[in-house]
């Protein structure tokens, strides 16, 4: 976010919407069974709450989308759905990560609901903010970004890594609301809008404000997770922190480039003050100097070639266009499947 620029500033004029919605919550899982059913309790009654307010239509539903869970998450998934219309669920053939999962939930209730939220299985998240996100949605926003209020639920070295890759992502000129999460509101121009785009290296954080619509923001506070660990390891936060800078930014091959220029004026000094030193018969004082800076180019080269590599890596999976998920089985309104081409994306 450019400096001085306020979250309220990128909220765009819009028309009021009048029809109550139909709202469609996806919830990512990935071996979620000790805190499913409770979650599932705590979904299933809120949105019978909006329904009985008149906020959201009776036929919303909730999307479980099972991301190659190895433990008994899919059975949790379609006992509730088999004993509850408002339960539905997605389940992958494989494990194919928490963005693919939020996606497929997404992109299989487009044509369907007028709107979708998405928000994680552990519910830390505050669900009584669905009511602002609806709030947003009425007023006419096909965006509505979740933001933390603070992160005082995290520990210390989650919290410093966090505010570091929100600065470096910044810097890296990305357009990432600080502080955001994966829980927002799209509407379905929104979601088709989305559907447009077809790259695999997927950050959705990154990836959603390019779209451009009106957009608003409802700020939320973070609970402490009531049962089992959180899945987001330190592995897959890297992963997506990497997906992030390459999937929004090209300032890293920018960087290589500077740095290449400053070695190379580097590498003439250096280059003088030897052919000095030979002058003056003193070879061998230069001795530590010769090591030390190519110990420091080599290393600088290894660097420097891994991001490229990087890069052409991320390319080279793009190019082969091979789908982002593929639906092993589903369980949806009246036991129907979503259409098969829309199966596999």
């Amino acid at each position: 976010m450019p400096a001085g620029e306020k979250i309220s500033d990128r909220i765009k004029d819009g028309v009021m919407r009048e029809k109550t919605p139909k709202l469609y919550i996806v919830i990512p899982c990935y071996n979620e069974e000790e805190i499913l059913n409770e979650s599932l309790d705590i979904l299933t009654g809120k949105v019978g709450r909006l329904v009985s307010e008149g906020k959201v239509t009776s036929d919303s539903r909730v999307v479980c989308v099972d991301d190659g869970s190895k433990d008994s998450t899919w059975d949790i998934i379609a006992k509730r759905a088999a004993s509850d219309d408002v339960i539905l669920g997605l389940k992958f053939s494989r494990n194919y990560g928490h963005q693919n999962a939020i996606l497929a939930g997404m992109l299989e209730s487009r044509d369907i609901a007028d709107c979708v939220v998405t928000i994680d299985a552990d519910l830390q998240q505050d669900i009584e903010a669905l009511d602002d996100f609806l709030g947003k949605y009425m007023e006419g926003c096909d965006i509505v970004y979740g933001v933390r209020n603070d992160r005082d639920t995290d520990k210390a070295g989650k919290k410093i890594t966090a505010e570091g890759f929100y600065k470096l992502m910044r810097m890296l000129g990305a357009d990432v609301l600080p502080n955001s999460a994966d829980y927002r509101l799209l509407s379905s121009k929104a979601l088709k809008a989305l559907s447009e785009y077809p790259e695999s290296n997927l950050f959705l954080r990154g990836l959603i404000p390019t779209m451009g619509f009106k957009s608003g923001v409802v700020y939320f506070d973070v609970k402490d997770r009531t049962g089992g660990q959180s899945k987001y390891t330190l592995k897959k936060m890297l992963s997506l922190a990497l997906s992030g800078i390459t999937s929004m930014s090209t300032r890293p091959l920018e960087l290589i480039l500077f740095i290449g220029s400053m070695f190379c004026i580097l590498a003439l000094v250096i280059f003088i003050t030897a052919i000095v030193d030979w002058a003056r018969g003193m070879v061998v004082a230069g001795w530590t100097t010769t090591v030390a800076l190519l110990c420091l180019i080599g290393g600088m080269n290894l660097l420097t070639n891994g991001i490229v590599g990087l890069y052409v890596g991320k390319a080279y999976i793009e190019v082969k266009h091979r789908p982002r998920y593929i639906l092993d089985q589903a369980i949806w309104d009246g036991g129907k499947k979503p259409d098969e081409d829309e199966g596999q994306a």
